[in-house]
């Protein structure tokens, strides 16, 4: 930690300091959230182009009192380090320590808990709508990057301030990427003001040279008038936020500190909204970072020197999906590929490379990827649509009403399902299973392991209604790939035989389960395991069989209890009237918190380990 950091603990100290030693400040930030990300990983490039803009938001604004709420947060690391935070920063999503997020109830410097993309204007505009009608006096700073601003829900944010007029700052974080390069005409639209000189003079020129235009009628007087606003249009930067209702301001650069303390300042005179422009490097300082910023978008531990990861990554889930997904669609020319800004995390890279003519990327706009799909299926496409189960609950109405009530052949590729580890609360994607499962129309699958995986996605393909295929993050399990194969739809597997008891469960908690079934067997407990493999429908002829047996049955799944594959199993029970005894296991009526994938599976007792004493303290009971 550098010595100027040393003498920095809040905001306030920040104004203290001279210009060189804000420059020297930067400098020493960056080397610490390098240190700190290669040590936890976390979102280093992000983080690493906002550093000057960070300083010059709190030396001007006078936070926790005047609200920055930083969208999405992949770039907070600063914040949380000048905001009282420096020493806790070690701890940066590890278990029990520092939220990679900005978290309410971590910080009142963190004034709105995010994750998620686009929302920061909507908060915004609201705290400024209860400022005003509290009659308090205060500053509302939204920061949102150019990435974010393809979420629809940022226009909405922006139309509607714009229209009420209020006193709110937006300071859009320009770098031309979100996690990958962006795509879209907005970001076309801000290139250009990137490049565009800035207009100074052209407007009031060209209104000076009408009025000398001899006075030939009205006719006259409105070409004229249109001329005016069609140059306009073309040379002032900005023109979009000013007739959204806001006053632009910019572009300016993002990693000088001065200039951005006197626009900031200037912002702050205004009585009505406001967008400041300003222009970063993501990855700035660290050379790795910049010359790959998707790539160091988010990170492992890695060596700083070479930027490679400490650990070599196994095959995950993902590179299996992405690389299965061009196989098929080999012989399958209606198969299309779409994502919502996330082509290498969710494994479409492989596909984009192979069959570009059939990516399609729509940007940071669940929403709009799902309705998308939905008129691709409506003419004989076979749309394969790639989401974060986290970010998919954005387009739950979409999944209803334009794909499963039509029943429509859209295949929903659900990456990053149950819990995801570091990034916590905002990004596990434990809700699917229960808000898709009411959904009709629907078939639901979950594999246990990579093979089944491909199995699935192949019977997918070929279903002719929607699908919904959700698989974790992280390595896959290590089994052998066998063929494709087409499975019955709504057929479990017995995985293994016993007489004490059942264990029904999906996804990967059941090798947990497996192996802790096998663990009791060597006490002389047997337990039959089986794969559901379908969460909708169910195998209900194989349901009334254990069913009859009187014999305890166990759930286990890696999605909320509530509403989840177990709960379908309890429902199934209660309408034929089946009495046996049924614990579910899974995650608790709450939030996991962030650490490693091991630590909260461990937490919510899904381990190898805690499921066999859950087993044994199940069985012992009933």
């Amino acid at each position: 930690m550098g010595p100027i950091l040393e003498r920095i603990s809040l905001p306030e100290d920040i104004k203290k300091l001279k210009p060189g030693e804000l420059i020297a400040l930067a400098r020493e930030l960056r080397e610490y959230i390098i240190t700190v990300a290669s040590q936890n990983g976390g979102h280093l490039a992000p983080s690493l182009g906002v550093v000057e803009l960070t300083l010059a938001l709190h030396f001007v604004f006078e936070a926790p009192r005047d609200k920055i709420i930083w969208d999405v947060g992949h770039q907070a690391y600063a914040h949380k380090i000048l905001t009282g935070r420096k020493k806790q920063f070690k701890t940066l999503r590890t278990f029990g320590g520092l939220s990679g997020f900005p978290k309410r109830d971590e910080s009142p410097y963190d004034a709105f808990g995010v994750g998620h993309s686009s929302t920061s204007i909507s908060a915004a505009l609201g705290m400024a709508l209860a400022r005003d009608l509290k009659g308090e006096q205060f500053e509302v700073v939204a920061v949102i990057g150019d990435g974010a601003l393809t979420g629809g829900m940022a226009f909405e944010a922006l139309n509607h301030a714009g229209h009420l007029k209020k006193k709110l700052i937006v300071v859009v974080n320009d770098n031309e990427m979100s996690i990958a390069q962006n795509v879209g005409a907005l970001s076309a639209y801000l290139s250009r003001i990137r490049t565009d000189p800035k207009y100074s003079r052209g407007k009031d020129e060209l209104e000076a040279l009408i009025k000398k235009i001899p006075h030939i009628g009205p006719t006259m007087v409105k070409i004229g008038e249109r001329l005016k606003d069609s140059f306009k249009y073309l040379l002032v930067p900005g023109m979009l936020f000013e007739e959204l209702g806001f006053t632009y301001l910019g572009p300016i650069d993002g990693h000088n500190i001065k200039e951005m303390i006197e626009v900031f300042s200037r912002a702050k005179t205004f009585t009505e909204p406001v967008v400041v422009h300003v222009i970063t490097k993501k990855g700035k300082g660290y050379h790795l970072a910049e010359e790959n910023p998707d790539g160091f978008h988010g990170v492992g531990k890695f060596y700083i020197s070479t930027g490679e990861p400490v650990e070599v990554p196994r095959v995950s889930f993902t590179e299996i999906f992405g690389k299965a997904l061009v196989e098929l669609a080999q012989d399958r020319p209606e198969v299309v590929a779409i994502t919502a800004a996330m082509p290498t995390g969710t494994g479409l890279n492989y596909f984009a490379q192979k069959y570009p003519e059939r990516f399609y990327d729509v940007g940071i706009a669940e929403q709009h990827a799902v309705t998308l799909a939905a008129g691709m299926a409506c003419e004989g496409l076979k749309p394969v649509v790639a989401i974060y189960s986290t970010f998919l609950q954005r387009s739950f109405d979409q999944i209803i009403h334009d794909v499963c009530l039509q029943n429509l052949p859209v295949v929903f590729a659900i990456d990053r399902a149950g819990i995801v580890g570091e990034d916590g609360p905002t990004h596990h994607g434990i809700f699917d299973l229960s808000y898709l499962r009411m959904i009709p129309n629907l078939t639901i699958m979950v594999p246990r392991n990579e093979d089944m995986l491909r199995k699935m996605l192949f019977t997918a393909i070929n279903h002719p209604g929607p699908v919904a295929l959700r698989y974790p993050r992280g390595a896959a399990v290590g089994v052998e790939l066998t063929p494709y194969e087409q499975l019955p739809v709504g057929t479990a597997e017995v995985l293994k035989e016993g007489s004490d008891g059942v264990v029904i469960g999906v996804g990967r908690p059941l090798n947990y389960a497996l192996k802790a079934a096998q663990k009791l067997e060597n006490e002389g407990i047997s337990l039959t395991v089986i794969d559901a493999r379908f969460v909708k429908p169910l195998d209900y002829k194989l349901l009334e069989e254990i069913g009859s047996l009187h014999k305890p049955i166990i759930t286990v799944e890696e999605n909320v209890v509530a509403g989840g594959f177990g709960s379908a199993v309890n429902e199934y029970f209660a309408f034929k009237g089946i009495g046996t005894k049924v614990v579910n296991l899974g995650i608790a009526d709450e939030f996991p918190p962030h650490g490693k994938v091991e630590e909260i599976l461990n937490l919510y007792g899904l381990t190898e380990e805690k499921l066999y004493l859950k087993f044994r303290e199940i069985l012992s009971k009933l």
